[in-house]
């Protein structure tokens, strides 16, 4: 009997026949910076002043047009950054700039002049979206908070807005719950578009959604970034997503990066254990693994609590390369090349012994 095709798998092959090239970005104007990003937040625990650290001291460039992609286990701190990024969150050490200005101080300018050029496109489709809303009320809202045009001139960009994400200006008088999630969603990305950001945060925006359904918003987010020159910050747990999407990938864990670079070269041959043990879960974890399932090595133990972090790196309870240092002292963020590896940066005191494992 004959399977039929995979409409996630076959938006993803052709996305990796684009043939993209690494570090094609790296001369752009970077967009959006964070440097030394750091949120806390009380446990509510009966210990007086107990704080998670779900972000601690990250720093990323975004450059213009390019897609970053953000991958790691629940609770790394993915969203927490990404609302960060888009001023949700106040971060309480550390600097996020929008086109050269520190946008993070919290000042109302600067929180207008940051609103203007980065938006967020949520997990969730349906509760992302006001029930007692029409689709009109829905997408011309960030038109009407700036004061930017008039009503009719707002529903003129309306449709406008809706026929970019394939949709028809017959349901601007809808309400969310008449639409199918893929549909939601592309209401949430219209909404998103209409002040003509240059950069958009994805916080797992297909995850919620059917395969098929995943493939088309992911086709559509794809489309937007060659017609608009958008840069997009796109987050997931779906590493085969990540991988065919974006141009570089950083790998968190713990609230913190453990490899940043090109996506294929991490992909391909990571040098950080997190890493490794990530992407071995996956059939495409290497090249040479491509279409069978690569050596899996299993992450052990389970996560430390972010409440009492370990000592050193926060990786070493479960990495098979732990040695006295990584117990002692955190691994700063670094580049690496090591064994003719492309460039990449890595926090890691024993990259070169990763690299080498199978």
């Amino acid at each position: 009997m004959n399977s039929s095709p995979d409409p996630l798998a076959a938006t993803l092959e052709r996305a990796s026949a684009d043939g993209r090239s690494a570090g094609r970005f790296a001369d752009r104007d970077i967009v959006l910076s964070a440097s030394g990003l750091v949120r806390r937040f009380a446990t509510g625990s009966r210990l007086k002043g107990a704080t998670v650290s779900a972000v601690d001291g990250v720093s990323l460039e975004l450059h213009a047009g390019e897609v970053l992609g953000i991958v790691g286990e629940s609770g790394c701190g993915k969203s927490t950054l990404a609302r960060m990024l888009v001023g949700l969150e106040r971060p309480d050490g550390g600097t996020i700039a929008y086109r050269g200005r520190d946008v993070s101080r919290g000042r109302l300018s600067d929180r207008k002049h940051l609103r203007q050029g980065v938006q967020m496109i949520f997990q969730d489709p349906y509760a992302s979206l006001d029930p007692r809303m029409t689709v009109l009320d829905i997408v011309t809202e960030p038109l009407a908070a700036s004061h930017a045009m008039g009503r009719a001139a707002r529903r003129a960009r309306a449709v406008e807005l809706l026929e970019l994400v394939g949709l028809g200006e017959e349901m601007l008088g809808r309400f969310a719950h008449q639409f199918s999630g893929g549909q939601r969603q592309r209401i949430g990305i219209a909404r998103a578009l209409a002040l003509d950001p240059d950069v958009l945060v994805c916080d797992e925006p297909v995850s919620a959604l059917d395969v098929s359904v995943q493939a088309q918003v992911i086709n559509l987010l794809a489309d937007l970034r060659q017609r608009l020159g958008v840069s997009i910050v796109f987050i997931a747990h779906d590493l085969s997503v990540v991988r065919h999407l974006a141009d570089r990938v950083a790998v968190m864990y713990l609230g913190r990066i453990a490899e940043l670079g090109d996506t294929e070269a991490i992909y391909d041959t990571p040098s950080h254990p997190y890493t490794k043990s990530l992407l071995s879960a996956t059939p495409t974890a290497t090249r040479a693994g491509r279409g069978r399932l690569a050596k899996r090595r299993m992450l052990m133990g389970e996560p430390p609590s972010p409440v009492d972090p370990p000592a050193g790196c926060r990786f070493n309870p479960r990495c098979w390369l732990a040695t006295d240092e990584c117990r002692a002292t955190a691994p700063a963020l670094r580049e690496f090349d090591g064994r003719g590896l492309p460039l990449r940066e890595v926090a890691c005191h024993h990259a070169e012994e990763a690299v080498a494992v199978e």
